[in-house]
């Protein structure tokens, strides 16, 4: 059981779950620690030791409820979230006791429950009869930052709902309701984690110690019509939550946030939204299926799944074979096979025709795209068929790249060759990651005149392959300069061919507004559908 600040007198609180013991104080000497950020750079507050053992370092976030801070547990010498209780001075005690209870049931329910998808409790610290929740700290943003700089591509949305959806069958098959499924509730760590956080509000089954009366229930564009209409929620009000979360995700816009919380559930009771047009196929479903207003009729938590982990999986090539006639007074023999891009092909010259086949390898060619093939950079792209090429000029001394922009100029595709015959720097670094890292250096320290992107820039460099070789993939997000401040994201993969010629392609978009999901679906698409003649 955790102590009441570390003063030595134990808090009569059952619902306390506790790794170790605190450190023993003595009464004459208490047990002071330098905190290690400069005095200069601390908010009020931190250096404060809670229940013993957790020291506040500095505040990751809050909400109307309380402050989290990045502690130190030294006791085990980690790092931890703590949660601070916060109210209003003029809450009456009977208001601040219930809000209190609301604090330790979010203890109780993450503690019971088992999942990757679910933060951890590790303590309650009671201090002066408030709970403050400790809890494992999870490093990264919440989907809700995430979706103020853009929307989600469907396979982004489809990985992020299905982890959601695991920590709702957890805590479902463990009877508690989490009832504020909501983005802000969703946090995004490192290595693809996503977590499910804040059962602040969760009912647990058979439990009714504190009931839904008061401010505490929960945001209301989120909320199931049946618990609007007061009726007693189930998994089903969950799963809505998911689906509303989706459709936000997708579309960039809640379908049923208004001007005002009464207008916003009157909206949940009897809007129908309109059909997701950025989410197609089985995502478009489990949207739909799951924002039925009648509990009865909503998809349970098995087919969404089904539906989602098909979402997620890239579609399959399909394989073409098209029969092209020989030019007249050729013999009848094998030629060289030349893998081109989906749609495009391996073709086997023959006296009385030839076979293409799809490269298994390349992604599938969207429609309304073609193939351009670009022997200068021994290689071809595929592209959306209104994109307008831009090539070398003969005043330029780099003639190794080509772009092709969209007609409205936001979204432009480049394919830039560096050749280790023309490298007598040693400027092309000995893999894709290694260029990839360089390059990231630079963005940093030095921006890049070309892109008007002044030093800062952010990325995220993550692994890739190519035909079974090692690669790089990158996505770059900065803000232009005073004369252009829009905020721009670039998706870019890397490739060194065996003979050491290093490939570079780079899609850029407006990182906010309507062009940017359309902007990452260029980038899947163009990446996957890159072929080099060479590799």
């Amino acid at each position: 059981m955790s102590s009441n600040g570390g003063t030595g007198q134990e808090a009569d609180d059952t619902t306390s779950f506790v790794l170790r013991p605190p450190k023993p104080q003595s009464d004459a000497q208490p047990e002071v620690r330098p905190h290690p950020v400069p005095p200069r750079q601390r908010e009020p507050g931190a250096g404060r030791l809670i229940g013993g053992r957790y020291r506040l370092l500095d505040k990751l976030g809050h909400g109307g409820m309380g402050t989290v801070w990045r502690a130190e547990d030294e006791t085990v010498d980690r790092e931890v979230a703590v949660k601070e209780p916060r109210l209003p001075d003029h809450l009456p005690e009977r208001e601040r006791a219930n809000a209190f209870e609301r604090m330790r049931r979010e203890a109780r329910a993450a503690a019971r429950l088992d999942h990757p998808a679910v933060v951890n409790v590790h303590d309650v610290a009671v201090v002066d009869g408030r709970p403050w929740l400790v809890m494992e700290l999870v490093r990264g943003r919440t989907l809700g930052d995430v979706l103020h700089e853009g929307t989600l591509g469907a396979r982004e949305a489809a990985r992020i709902g299905l982890q959601v959806l695991g920590a709702l069958q957890a805590a479902h098959a463990a009877g508690v309701l989490h009832r504020d499924v909501k983005p802000d509730n969703v946090l995004l760590g490192r290595h693809d984690r996503v977590v499910l956080t804040d059962f602040g509000i969760a009912q647990i089954e058979g439990d009714t110690r504190l009931t839904d009366t008061g401010g505490f229930l929960g945001s209301p564009e989120y909320i199931a019509p049946e618990r609007v209409l007061g009726q007693r929620p189930g998994p089903e009000s969950d799963l809505w939550s998911l689906g509303v979360l989706l459709y936000t995700a997708t579309e960039g816009v809640s379908p049923f946030r208004r001007s005002n919380t009464p207008a916003t559930l009157q909206s949940v009771l009897n809007s129908t939204p309109a059909a997701p047009a950025s989410a197609s196929g089985p995502l478009a479903e489990v949207i739909d299926g799951l924002l039925r207003k009648d509990p009865a009729r909503r998809l349970p938590a098995d087919r969404v799944r089904a539906l989602l982990e098909e979402a997620l999986r890239p579609p399959v090539p399909t394989r073409q074979i098209v029969q092209v006639p020989a030019p007249a007074g050729r013999s009848r023999r094998p030629g060289r096979t030349v893998w081109l891009a989906v749609g495009a092909a391996v073709v086997v010259a023959a006296a009385a025709g030839a076979v293409v086949l799809a490269d298994p390898f390349a992604g599938p060619l969207p429609d309304g795209w073609k193939t351009v093939a670009e022997p200068g950079l021994g290689a071809s792209l595929g592209v959306p068929a209104g994109y307008r090429p831009g090539r070398p000029g003969k005043d330029d001394t780099d003639k190794n790249w080509v772009t092709y922009r969209d007609a409205s100029g936001g979204i432009w595709i480049n394919l830039h060759l560096a050749r280790k015959s023309q490298d007598p720097l040693h400027e092309i670094a000995s893999n894709a990651s290694a260029q990839m890292q360089a390059e990231n250096e630079k963005f940093r320290n030095e921006g890049e005149y070309t892109l008007n992107m002044p030093k800062g820039a952010k990325t995220r460099p993550a692994d890739a392959t190519y035909h079974g070789r090692q690669a790089a993939r990158n996505t770059v997000d900065y803000t232009g300069t005073d004369s252009d401040p829009r905020p721009w994201e670039l998706q870019i993969f890397y490739y060194r061919t065996a003979s050491g010629d290093m490939y570079k392609l780079t899609v850029s978009y407006p990182a906010r507004g309507d062009f940017t999901a359309r902007g990452r679906e260029v980038a899947e698409a163009a990446i996957a559908n890159l072929d080099i003649e060479k590799p």
